[in-house]
């Protein structure tokens, strides 16, 4: 018996959501260890990710930000620039653009129906109908490059059947430690699978335990390895509540430029270095990235590309900073930002999932704060009560709430015009109150 045909975009994300696992809603379930059920869907579709180049990116933390800045700055320069990225905050079409814009609600509708009886065979997961989704529609559409992140990992992720023409890791940490592994060498292990054959790889950070798995695995798929921060040192300086200044060195002459980026975060440096020494090695095989473009990229990534969620200001009197930290390595410079960030009392809305271990985050927050424990509106939120005893051992005190939407109504009822109301623990906890 056919499944029965999708009429409404409302019915394609129930049809997604509920029939499909995924990763983001019900956790480590969802995780499929090999790469044939994206392979058969692309080949049913006559392999769309070989009709359009593309750049591949990995890693722990920041290759979201790196994707959007690479994404807006070939916008600029007059490239239609694909751009898949997960998971999305408010609408599905966040994961899959062209040029800022989303895919449209047909398009979605008619691929579900397109693959709707190889989707009863297979039952792929969300991300793997996902992907081969913004694939197709990059072929359809004729993109002259899509920038690809990777969902999870990089040897296994559904994303890594797809030769680009550059690769791009931008650091490892621990995150995942039940699929990638307990160590920092297990883990770019997986993240290394996606470099390859000749085909060049920039490593955002060149970390001591990770170094060599990159330079091992780079020399066996005979491909161009770049260690980023070995080519650029980049400063950040905040010159607002919307931009900073970049100032830019290069380590191996003697050149300096001052760029101004419509990002936060003195961390953003480490992504921004990452994807300048990318664009500079598209830049080496013929494309034209004029220094207009990348000016004009850098100031309008938000605007271009429809960036948000880290290091976002959402209101003033009392200042609303919202940051999608979900892990150690991310909340730790989320803290170190907030710390030299201007306010009176620090009010924490906090939310995260219960297949992470939430002391990892828990033990970098600051005690001097008012936290409003609440739970994501997803299956796989930690229920408010059991995080809030978590976060006691802590020191870390505050109340409960059903929701996030409540905790952010009580603290910006509570604080006063000269606080800091942050919103974190994760992607889920932000986009509710975006």
């Amino acid at each position: 018996m056919n499944p029965p045909l999708i009429t409404s975009y409302r019915e394609a994300v129930s049809y997604l959501h509920s029939q499909l696992p995924m990763y983001q809603r019900v956790g480590p379930k969802a995780f499929k260890t090999d790469l044939s059920n994206i392979r058969k869907l692309c080949q049913n579709l006559q392999n769309p990710e070989r009709d359009f180049q593309s750049i591949h990116i990995a890693g722990t933390n920041g290759k979201g930000s790196v994707s959007h800045i690479l994404a807006a700055v070939l916008q600029k320069a007059g490239y239609k620039t694909g751009l898949y990225t997960s998971p999305h905050y408010k609408d599905f079409r966040e994961r899959i653009k062209i040029n800022g814009q989303c895919v449209t609600r047909e398009f979605v509708i008619h691929f579900l129906n397109k693959t709707l009886q190889l989707t009863h065979e297979l039952k792929p997961s969300f991300f793997e109908l996902s992907v081969a989704m913004a694939f197709e529609y990059f072929r359809e559409q004729k993109v002259d490059i899509a920038v690809i992140e990777t969902g999870l990992g990089g040897r296994l992720d559904s994303t890594n059947i797809i030769q680009p023409i550059l690769s791009v890791i931008t650091n490892i940490g621990y995150d995942h430690t039940h699929f990638l592994g307990d160590t920092l060498e297990l883990i770019s292990g997986e993240k290394a699978g996606i470099i390859k054959e000749a085909t060049p790889v920039v490593i955002g950070e060149s970390q001591e335990e990770t170094r060599v798995v990159f330079i091992n695995e780079a020399k066996n798929k005979k491909a161009p390895i770049i260690f980023a921060d070995r080519q650029l040192k980049v400063n950040l300086t905040s010159t607002g509540t919307q931009y900073s200044q970049a100032e830019i060195n290069g380590l191996q002459d003697s050149s300096k430029k001052s760029l101004k980026v419509n990002l936060l975060g003195r961390y953003q440096a480490h992504n921004l270095t990452t994807a300048l020494v990318a664009l500079d090695e598209l830049k080496k095989r013929n494309w034209s990235i004029s220094e207009e473009a990348l000016q004009g990229g850098l100031e309008n990534i938000r605007k271009l590309t429809g960036f948000s969620g880290r290091m976002q200001i959402l209101g003033s009197s009392p200042t609303v900073l919202v940051d999608s930290a979900h892990n150690r390595e991310g909340m730790k410079m989320l803290i170190e930002e907030i710390s030299i960030f201007p306010h009176n009392n620090l009010h924490v809305i906090l939310a995260t999932v219960n297949d992470k271990n939430p002391e990892n985050i828990l033990s970098l927050l600051p005690k001097k704060g008012e936290y409003y424990f609440s739970k994501a509106r997803i299956p796989r939120g930690m229920d408010a009560k059991i995080l809030q005893k978590a976060a006691e051992s802590y020191g870390l005190t505050g109340k409960t709430y059903p929701s996030v939407k409540q905790a952010f109504e009580s603290a910006l009822k509570t604080a006063g015009k000269d606080d800091l109301i942050l919103v974190c623990g994760s992607i889920f906890t932000v986009a509710e109150v975006l």
